[in-house]
């Protein structure tokens, strides 16, 4: 079994714990995406982000980036996703990347390819929050 980590959590992304998670013997190379909530977007300040989520669908969507991942890079060893939903503040992580392989290049190029599908196909929505509004910016959440 390979250990792979597909999560989504409204409690802070302990980075280093995901990363001692997926780290295996066999690690050459250990890649870490943090995407983090920045206080500015377009010009506009932002105060906050707020994600919904579908989670069981999202956890479900993650595991099919992972096996895209493994199917164009069949050396990665492991392969950790997080992503939180509900409310964020500026410098908090909404997601965490973690790829581990052997070598660098694979652990790069694979943890980059994760962060694109993962923003085109896991039913997460974002709602950033400015100094001067709001706005859904990536979808809205459907109506329950």
């Amino acid at each position: 079994m390979n250990e792979d980590v597909y999560e989504i959590t409204r409690e802070p992304i302990d980075k280093a714990v995901l990363e001692q998670r997926i780290l295996t013997e066999g690690t050459g190379a250990l890649v870490t995406f943090d995407g983090t909530v920045r206080d500015h977007t377009k010009g506009r300040g932002v105060v906050k982000l707020h994600y919904e989520a579908y989670p069981a669908m999202a956890v479900k969507e993650m595991r099919k980036v992972g096996e895209e991942m493994r199917e164009r890079w069949p050396d990665i060893e492991r392969i950790g996703i997080i992503h939180r939903f509900g409310e964020l503040s500026v410098k908090e992580s909404s997601i965490v990347i973690v790829v581990a392989s052997p070598h660098r290049k694979t652990a790069f190029a694979a943890c980059h390819y994760a962060i694109d599908r993962v923003k085109e196909t896991v039913p997460i929505w974002k709602k950033e929050i400015f100094t001067d509004g709001e706005a859904w910016v990536e979808g809205q959440p459907p109506k329950e």
